[in-house]
């Protein structure tokens, strides 16, 4: 049986602060641009995108349990 755990409403408003959500489109901008980046920024880049797709996922999940 999956174990049920209650997640703080505050954390499911979470966000990425605006900076750092600048800087993530920055790095990507420059991909997409065909830009080379360093490996550092790379990582930094797809751990930022993964961060933000955690908390845009716990978000919906709390919406879904919310009934909303």
């Amino acid at each position: 049986m999956a174990e049920i755990i209650e997640i703080p409403v505050e954390l499911t408003h979470f966000q990425l602060p605006e900076a750092v959500h600048e800087h993530l489109q920055f790095l990507l901008d420059r991909q997409d641009a065909g830009e080379v980046i360093t490996q550092t920024e790379r990582r930094e880049a797809e751990g930022l995108v993964e961060l933000a797709e955690f908390l845009s996922l716990l978000h919906l999940r709390s919406q879904v349990q919310q009934g909303c």
